[in-house]
């Protein structure tokens, strides 16, 4: 079988996860494999141009990985026709301008989110990718999460009946940076930079509750910046303008109430950094990143609460692991070759641009719940 060749312009490389998630483990990583295969056998093999700010990164990283194509010049990549996909992994306070000079130039755009700093923005974007005729996506890789997937394959049976309730709790201690350094960039805790944890994770709470329990109709959420200062890659100090931490209550559609919880000012007792119980009338489960186990009504044990005797059972013991029943990849990885099989085949890819309108909205909708105090209805015919 034949293998063609798809140049890729890949801005934001130098960043944490546009060089960890998406060049190393999802382009190189499909390079290695000799490409992706299409429906008919054939293979689609990714040719990437480095595009960013600083050339010594750049050249630095395309020497560690044996590319040879970089450059700090966008218009220039833009403007090679051998280049047909854009992806962009920037600060979002940039993306935007920069997908509009490559749906200008012709190109299919996949991108990292949220794909705008606002809704209006995103629907701009949305509405000027589909007049050039580009297709479009947007990452939702929370969907492609072992955890996720087995919770999807539990939905799809009808294991848990009538679905109740979701509760999930995110987050870990970020460093302030003083005494132990930061494991996130100072960015993320500056709203004038476009950091802020709802903007960051409401976006992706938004796609997993849709595309497994449903579509949110309203929220009420409280935000709030726990840690008021902190120090930056340069040792400096500064003001964190940005909420660090959100609180709060998703009704969807169906009657299912989520209740999720988003913090960088957390310490983790939990097997994994995220984990989503699920509750039904037939069985409950309760997913991670990796892991899931469930418990169902026929197993279900009849605890008693009585406070004057020292419990003695473990809650953990009486549930059950879901086997993994096959091999999960690299969730960026199998999105790439999914977006991949879009552009060349046009088969289904639903994570477009409009996708990534929902979850903006559903970020401002929170934020402006927390400024009001407010319960804050959402219209799903406004996209």
């Amino acid at each position: 079988m034949t293998t063609r060749k798809l140049g890729v312009v890949m801005n934001g490389v130098t960043g944490r996860m546009g060089y960890r998630q998406h060049l190393v483990r999802s382009v190189l990583a499909i390079r290695e494999a000799g490409g992706v295969e299409l429906s008919d056998g054939s293979r689609v093999q990714l040719e990437p141009v480095l595009v960013g700010r600083n050339a010594d990164k750049l050249e630095e990283i395309a020497t560690r990985h044996g590319l040879t194509r970089w450059t700090t010049d966008l218009d220039a990549a833009l403007g090679d026709d051998d280049l047909p996909l854009y992806f962009d992994a920037q600060l979002t306070a940039v993306r935007e301008k920069s997908i509009v000079r490559a749906i200008d130039a012709g190109k299919h755009i996949y991108t990292e989110k949220p794909v705008a700093e606002s809704v209006e923005g995103a629907l701009a974007l949305a509405r000027h990718a589909e007049a050039a005729g580009v297709k479009n996506g947007v990452v939702h890789d929370k969907l492609y999460l072992p955890g996720l997937l087995k919770l999807k394959r539990l939905m799809d049976s009808g294991f848990f009946g009538q679905v109740l309730s979701v509760r999930g709790e995110f987050g870990y201690w970020v460093f302030e940076g003083d005494w132990q350094s930061a494991q996130r960039p100072s960015w993320n805790y500056r709203a004038e930079d476009g950091g802020g944890i709802v903007v960051d994770m409401f976006c992706h709470w938004n796609y997993v509750l849709e595309n497994l329990f449903g579509a949110v109709n309203a929220v009420t959420a409280k935000a709030v910046t726990h840690i008021p200062e902190r120090v930056d890659e340069k040792g400096e100090r500064y003001a964190a303008t940005a909420d660090d931490a959100a609180y709060a209550i998703f009704e969807l559609e169906g009657g299912v109430i989520a209740q999720l919880n988003s913090s960088w000012c957390v310490r983790v007792h939990r097997d994994e950094l995220v984990e989503f119980q699920v509750d039904g009338t037939r069985g409950s489960a309760v997913a991670g990143l990796h892991k899931c186990v469930i418990q169902p009504r026929e197993a279900t044990p009849k605890p008693v609460w009585n406070p004057d005797l020292a419990e003695t059972r473990s809650y953990r013991a009486q549930w059950q692991e879901v086997p993994d029943n096959e091999e999960f990849g690299n969730g960026f990885r199998a999105q790439w070759e999914q977006f991949i099989r879009h552009v060349v085949e046009d088969t289904p890819h639903p994570y477009d641009f409009m996708a990534g309108v929902r979850g903006i909205r559903l970020a401002e909708a929170g934020l402006e719940s927390s400024r009001e105090n407010r319960r804050i209805s959402i219209t799903q015919e406004t996209v």
